[in-house]
């Protein structure tokens, strides 16, 4: 198979910043789930494609060795599955993907798309502060706190 280019993956860009999520065998299935959520593009590479069949064990050729979500609203979110003979670094913890901003229509919405199928921790709720606020884990073990800005919800 020929290597597949994922558009803005380290090309032409001056620095960028996002989430990139380590799964174990999950990670199409999250990135057709983030993708559904998130919408844009999504764009994926299996370590076959990307030349590095011969580095993972048979099985895992097909697995996503880059994955890429570019969001309708400027997010991109990053996710691979890692394979059997590497850290995925989920030992580190205490991590989250943090959405914020004003948009409480958009934000609300990604709330309820991204925590179908996960676990509330803190429902999405006004905050002693004056947003709203919420923390949840995805299908997938993922972390996510949202804040609405100044929300009157």
């Amino acid at each position: 198979m020929d290597a597949v280019h994922i558009p803005g993956y380290g090309v032409g860009m001056s620095a960028i910043l996002n989430p990139y999520i380590n799964l174990h065998g999950q990670a199409r299935q999250a990135l057709e789930f983030y993708h559904a959520a998130l919408g844009g593009t999504v764009n994926i590479m299996s370590f076959e494609q990307g030349g590095m069949g011969d580095q993972v064990q048979a099985d895992e050729k097909d697995l996503v060795m880059h994955g890429q979500v570019d969001g309708d609203h400027g997010f991109t979110l990053m996710v691979s599955d890692t394979p059997a003979h590497m850290d995925s670094g989920r030992s580190l913890g205490g991590f989250s993907v943090s959405l914020s901003g004003d948009d409480e229509a958009l934000l609300t919405e990604l709330w309820d798309k991204l925590s179908a199928g996960g676990t509330v921790n803190q429902p999405l709720e006004k905050a002693p502060w004056g947003d709203s606020f919420g923390m949840f884990t995805d299908a997938f073990g993922v972390d996510w706190m949202v804040n609405i800005s100044g929300a009157s919800a």
